[in-house]
């Protein structure tokens, strides 16, 4: 079945009601950011409040009861989505939250003086400052995989890769360029040194066909809100033998099975041990009516019209002259560039009067703009929804904008 992107639009009402910015109708390309909500993730949530309130954690009624059946619904709805088990998915507030689970409760536990830990420059600053954090408690230090040709390669791996590394924590898909880096292999080169692998998937599980057994990976983290989730809610996906070394990063109710005067705690197994507390309950429906959606549709289906966006884009923003794009070749669905001579947020600015919304600046990843040789860029990123008439609207906004200082003041 041809993929219908009109058809999928009406189910957001943030593109059916006819949104408008700045008197413009909107044109939303900031999806590297977060996503539009679908109508089922909505009313899923909504039903919560409304009709289904109680908290979880075996209550001794029917509603707290349902409550606990649907949030284990979630769990298996997610590690089916993965390829997981059940018990090796957890739920957090987000990607940050879940790479800091990793570091505060796997590598603060198991790091010592001289043990390294390898990043890449073009990390988000969720997979960068907890690890410096890390380093700062535990005597490690950080290095960085080499970027060849602003993409991660096996190769740079390999040349990074020593006896004192005792975790690797890279981003499947980069954030400001969106080149996919080849997680099945690395994993065999991380593993191979018998360290530890983890997976920033923040920009990859909403986009494609994601198996952690596959992949082979140790760690995968993730956001709800950037699949057409809500936001305040996550996922930490560990292998079960790694969790269960995993100190728990918050204690509190539900996460435990006993505590005694004496200052002795039991805990619960994982994934129990690490949701403390009340859980964003109605962020769990709604991130399990998104994964729902998502797989209606498709994730081959969704990553291919990505890439078919791509394309379109940069052709139609090369054929303005008038823009320099850093990612041209890369995978993922967005297209990071400056207009020639202008500052980035002053086009970025100017663009949000024509109604289109595109993130300026260096997007969290401010060691990468020394690779780049560039302070910030303007990032167009696309989602399911996106059309080429959005691209068209951005291409547009740039041809009229000509001398983009003078237009705007």
């Amino acid at each position: 079945m041809a993929y219908d992107v009109w058809k999928i639009r009406q189910d957001f009402p943030m593109i059916r009601n006819g949104k408008q910015m700045q008197g413009h109708p909107l044109v939303f390309l900031d999806n590297a950011s977060t996503t539009f909500k679908p109508d089922c993730v909505i009313e899923t949530m909504d039903t919560y409040y409304r009709d289904e309130t109680s908290n979880s954690h075996r209550g001794d009624y029917d509603l707290c009861y349902q409550a606990d059946k649907r949030i284990e619904s979630a769990r298996r709805t997610v590690a089916k989505f993965l390829n997981a088990e059940e018990n090796e998915v957890v739920f957090t507030s987000g990607t940050t939250d879940s790479i800091n689970l990793i570091a505060y409760g796997y590598a603060l536990k198991h790091l010592k003086p001289g043990d390294e830990i390898l990043l890449s420059k073009a990390e988000h600053a969720s997979n960068v400052l907890p690890w410096f954090r890390i380093c700062e408690l535990t005597g490690a230090r950080v290095n960085y995989v080499p970027l060849v040709d602003d993409r991660l390669t096996v190769e740079s791996l390999k040349a990074s890769m020593n006896e004192h590394v005792r975790i690797v924590a890279l981003a499947y898909v980069g954030n400001v360029l969106g080149y996919v880096a080849p997680i099945k292999e690395m994993a065999k080169v991380v593993h191979s040194y018998g360290a530890v692998f983890a997976v920033d998937g923040a920009q990859a599980v909403p986009h494609m066909k994601i198996d952690v057994k596959d992949l082979d990976c140790d760690f995968l983290s993730f956001s709800g809100h950037k699949m057409c989730g809500p936001t305040g809610i996550g996922v930490l996906y560990g292998k079960y033998d790694i969790l269960c070394k995993t100190d728990p990063f918050l204690t509190g109710g539900g996460m435990n099975v006993k505590f005694f005067p004496n200052g002795e705690a039991q805990y619960l197994l994982p994934p129990m041990r690490f949701e403390a507390g009340t859980l964003n309950i109605a962020g769990i429906y709604g991130l399990e009516a998104a994964v729902k959606y998502l797989q209606s549709i498709g994730m081959d289906a969704i990553n291919e019209h990505e890439k078919e966006l791509k394309q379109y884009a940069v052709k139609a923003l090369k054929a303005t002259d008038m823009v320099e794009i850093y990612n041209e070749d890369s995978e993922a669905g967005i297209v990071t560039f400056n207009v020639k001579g202008v500052f980035a947020q002053d086009a970025a600015t100017l663009l949000n009067s024509k109604g289109i919304a595109c993130r300026s600046g260096q997007h969290c990843a401010k060691i990468l703009p020394e690779v780049l040789g560039t302070v910030a860029t303007v990032r167009a990123s696309f989602y399911l929804y996106t059309s080429k008439e959005d691209i068209d609207a951005l291409v547009e906004a740039v041809k009229q904008g000509g001398d983009f200082l003078d237009a705007y003041f």
